[in-house]
C-alpha cells in the first residue's frame, strides 16, 4: 500500500462490500437471464455492445475487444461463435477491408432487447441501492450526475 493512500476505514469498507453484492446480484440476474434466453453471458456482452454502438447499429471487432476487455484473437473467436449461433453478421468494411463490421441479426436483436426489457428493474434497482449507499456511506464522495443517454454530466 502507498504511503500516501490512507488506509480504508470500516465505512470505506462496508460501502465497498455493498457495491460488490450489489453489482454480483446485477451479474447474477443477467447470468441468468442469458440462460433463459438460450445464450452465454460473454455473447449477450458482446450483443449488447454492438446494439449499444453510438451513432450507428454496427461494430468493428477491435471496439468489441476493447469494451469487452478482451484480446482481439478472443473477441474474434467468440464473434465466430455468436456468428454460428445466428445472433450476429459480419461484413467488410468498405473503405478499410482489414476492418470487419459485426451486426446483429434480427434475431440477435431480439435477444438482447428481451434481455435489456428484463433488465430494466434491475438496473434501476441498483442504481437506487448505489445512490443511496453513496449518499449514507461516502457523502464526501463526488459522483458525476448521469444524464439520461447513460454519460455523466
Amino acid at each position: 500500500m502507498s504511503a500516501r493512500t490512507p488506509r480504508p476505514d470500516k465505512q470505506e469498507m462496508v460501502a465497498r462490500a455493498r457495491f460488490r453484492h450489489q453489482l454480483r446480484l446485477f451479474e447474477r440476474f443477467t447470468e441468468e437471464a442469458c440462460v433463459e434466453a438460450g445464450i452465454t453471458m460473454p455473447q449477450y456482452m458482446l450483443l449488447l455492445q454492438v446494439a449499444g454502438r453510438p451513432e450507428r447499429d454496427w461494430a468493428l471487432i477491435g471496439e468489441l475487444a476493447e469494451c469487452l476487455v478482451l484480446r482481439h484473437h478472443t473477441a474474434v473467436e467468440l464473434t465466430s461463435r455468436c456468428e454460428v449461433a445466428g445472433l450476429v453478421a459480419r461484413e467488410r468494411d468498405e473503405a478499410d477491408q482489414r476492418k470487419v463490421r459485426v451486426r446483429l441479426t434480427p434475431a440477435g436483436r431480439r435477444i438482447v432487447e428481451r434481455i435489456a426489457r428484463a433488465h430494466s428493474q434491475e438496473l434501476q434497482q441498483l442504481l437506487d441501492h448505489m445512490g443511496q449507499a453513496l449518499a449514507r456511506e461516502r457523502p464526501s464522495l463526488k459522483v458525476p450526475a448521469v444524464r439520461k443517454g447513460g454519460s455523466a454530466a
